[in-house]
């Protein structure tokens, strides 16, 4: 199945493409079809302030966290969030697979430009590997925005799949370009089982005028 945007000329679909993006996303490592969650001790930097407490994670929309500090605690709930999104298990023609998919070689450093039509997205890939993501959104009453994400480094799972270990994000305004804001993230991960769950993450971003750092470690984990 695919979708286009009716406003838009008619697409073909190119099995090349999709053949691409479906190598790629198969080589990316994702929790098990049958993955129940875990618990962990997560422990919460903010420039200097650490906060702990207990986690659960069950999927992208179940996630708790305990913490004594609110505005953390829901900071962090929204990291383990987007963390379950990413490394949850579905299938590709849940996700990029139900659009128009089109490649061009236009001699880029990272690879590949993979347009997803109707998506307001393109990819970029190399080596059998997503290694940029370009996407445009747009939320009622508020300004649309964009980003850029460049996978600069990623592990191999002892599953022979990739996941990523480095990336930067890059916030802007699609009308004019402003740069709104970078996000620099740093991953590890740990083997528990046949899960490959996250051990540290750190993020350097600039807010409020300062540069921020702020980082989440996780310890004793456990499979649910």
């Amino acid at each position: 199945m695919t979708m286009q945007n009716p406003d838009q000329p008619t697409v073909a679909d190119d099995p090349k493409a999709r053949e691409a993006l479906r190598q790629a996303f198969e080589n990316t490592a994702r929790w098990q079809k049958d993955f129940k969650g875990f618990t962990a001790d997560l422990t919460v930097n903010v420039n200097g302030k650490e906060t702990s407490g207990p986690v659960m994670v069950k999927g992208p929309r179940e996630v708790t966290v305990q913490l004594t500090d609110a505005d953390v605690q829901k900071w962090a709930q929204e990291q383990l969030g987007m963390i379950a999104v990413h490394r949850g298990p579905r299938s590709f023609e849940e996700s990029d697979g139900k659009y128009t998919l089109t490649i061009e070689e236009d001699g880029h450093p990272f690879g590949s430009k993979l347009t997803i039509h109707g998506s307001n997205s393109f990819y970029r890939l190399k080596d059998g590997r997503i290694t940029q993501i370009n996407r445009k959104m747009a939320h009622p009453g508020s300004a649309p925005f964009a980003f850029t994400i460049n996978v600069e480094e990623s592990a191999v799972t002892q599953d022979r799949k990739n996941l990523t270990t480095r990336y930067t994000v890059y916030y802007y305004s699609p009308t004019d370009g402003t740069l709104k804001n970078v996000e620099s993230f740093t991953d590890t991960h740990v083997r528990v089982g046949s899960s490959d769950l996250p051990a540290s993450r750190r993020i350097i971003s600039f807010e409020n005028g300062a540069v921020q750092v702020k980082s989440l470690i996780f310890a004793n984990h456990r499979l649910l």
